[in-house]
């Protein structure tokens, strides 16, 4: 049951977490990848559509850039419509947190 829980949250706030990252710096996948891992521990397989996705609705914008420790990689950046919609999920993120924090009576 709680592994189940973990899972469905951490679904939840992908987006968000891809958006902040991106919010920071531009990054490319498995950057953001390994960084999620780390720091949420979440699978690396999810980012790759979720990356595609995000382009395809103007959430972000990619440029190519040589590597020198292989191909060329591609950087994700937030575009105006991606900063919006992470400002708006921000927002969402905060106040649903404050209300499950509420009735967790951790406020």
């Amino acid at each position: 049951m709680i592994e189940s829980i973990q899972i469905q949250l951490k679904k939840g706030v992908l987006d968000l977490c891809v958006l902040a990252l991106l919010a920071h710096q531009e990054s490319y996948a498995y950057e953001i990848a390994s960084t999620l891992a780390a720091s949420v521990d979440m699978g690396e397989g999810t980012i790759y559509p979720l990356m595609r996705r995000m382009q395809n609705d103007g959430l972000v914008s990619t440029r190519l850039a040589e590597s020198s420790s292989g191909p060329p990689r591609k950087y994700y950046q937030l575009t105006p419509s991606g900063r919006a919609a992470f400002e708006a999920q921000k927002r969402e993120w905060r106040t649903f947190a404050g209300a499950v924090n509420q009735l967790l009576g951790e406020t």
